[in-house]
């Protein structure tokens, strides 16, 4: 199970890895915490009467095509108003719209994933890491409300309106831009000749800190479909804009993964890992599944 804050980020954040699950055969599922409401319109070709006014509407039609692009089996739409995004965001709430997601009462949005996460029963949930991947009050709550439901649902005691309780066996966050693949994807544009749209983010890179990813997914097959399902976005995702400067037959040759990092796990794994599923299935340790 994918928790996510809004639509788009199911396809920019894990889509391929999830394509391959479920064209392997996994039960997918995704949670959309949100209803984008705040996104603006990123793609000038979308800029037309009538879209910013229905955005929800648009953006939920949007997330429906991208959904069904990556073959996600199961999708959860809870609908509570986007926060929006703040500058330098510190956490103090007040600067939001008092109904927006990130003001919303936590034990309430907890027990609608308990929920969730006991009537599908997954036994692996990715939400974001503890910075929100991005300092967005969406994403950083995402992040709050996703592990807290993880270690909940499993006890009988909390929400015992909400299920059957069930017990994930591990927990990931995604990691988008980790540091391994900014520095290979940049420096194969850099001898190749494209102009890498990476060099903000390679900037920002603490070259001291540890990466923490722990798990790297192998979805050449499947970097295709991950396009298809952000270009559904079309509101969010421009087709001319930075982030397919980079051609897919060269990340497939350098750096065909996605990252992720194990954040917590009730059975034995052995990092690195090449699956989400390692430890759990008798065969994904010797597999890229």
């Amino acid at each position: 199970m994918f928790v996510h804050a809004h639509p788009d980020d199911e396809s920019s954040k894990g889509a391929a890895t999830m394509a391959k699950l479920a064209d392997q055969g996994y039960r997918v599922s995704v949670v959309t915490l949100t209803d984008g409401s705040a996104g603006e319109i990123l793609n000038p070709k979308m800029d037309r009467p009538g879209v910013a006014e229905r955005m929800p509407e648009v953006r939920r039609q949007e997330l429906a095509r991208a959904l069904d692009v990556i073959g996600v089996t199961d999708h959860f739409w809870l609908g509570y108003r986007d926060s929006g995004f703040v500058e330098d965001f510190d956490g103090d709430g007040s600067v939001l719209a008092g109904d927006a997601f990130y003001n919303m009462d936590r034990d309430r949005v907890v027990r609608d994933l308990v929920e969730i996460v006991r009537s599908t029963r997954p036994e692996v949930i990715v939400t974001y890491p503890e910075d929100g991947g991005y300092p967005h009050p969406d994403h950083l709550r995402c992040h709050d409300v996703s592990v807290e439901a993880y270690h909940a649902a499993g006890d009988a005691a909390r929400y015992p309106d909400a299920g059957e309780p069930h017990e994930p066996l591990k927990l990931y966050y995604t990691n988008v831009l980790s540091r391994r693949r900014v520095e290979t994807l940049h420096a194969a544009c850099e001898e190749r000749g494209i102009e890498s749209p990476l060099q903000r983010f390679l900037d920002r890179l603490d070259p001291d800190e540890p990466d923490p990813n722990t798990t790297h997914v192998e979805v050449g097959a499947w970097i295709e479909r991950r396009s298809q399902a952000l270009l559904a976005h079309a509101t969010q995702v421009d087709p001319d804009g930075m982030w397919f400067r980079i051609p897919e037959d060269l990340i497939r040759e350098v750096y065909p993964y996605e990252d992720f990092q194990l954040a917590h796990a009730r059975v034995t794994t052995a990092i690195p890992e090449h699956s989400l599923f390692e430890g759990i299935l008798p065969d994904t340790a010797a597999s890229s599944a």
